[in-house]
């Protein structure tokens, strides 16, 4: 269970960080914005603006949360 809540949380911490999909971030730099946006925001901070995001904006929202999903699940399996 504690695995599926890190992958979630990192999840939303990649949707609130700053880095785009369209930079071709490596493993290490999600790792890097994952750590830098909990750091920022904290986990509560992350979910409200993943929340946010899909409220105000839904159609970009979901494609942001496929990719932030399986970046963080290479990201960190690679690591």
């Amino acid at each position: 269970m504690t695995a599926v809540l890190d992958h979630d949380i990192r999840t939303e911490a990649l949707f609130a960080s700053y880095l785009q999909r369209s930079e071709g971030p490596s493993p290490a730099s999600i790792r890097e914005a994952v750590i830098a946006a909990l750091e920022r925001l904290g986990a509560g901070g992350c979910a409200e603006l993943v929340a946010q995001e899909f409220g105000e904006h839904p159609d970009c929202a979901l494609g942001r949360m496929q990719w932030a999903r399986t970046a963080v699940r290479n990201a960190f399996t690679a690591a």
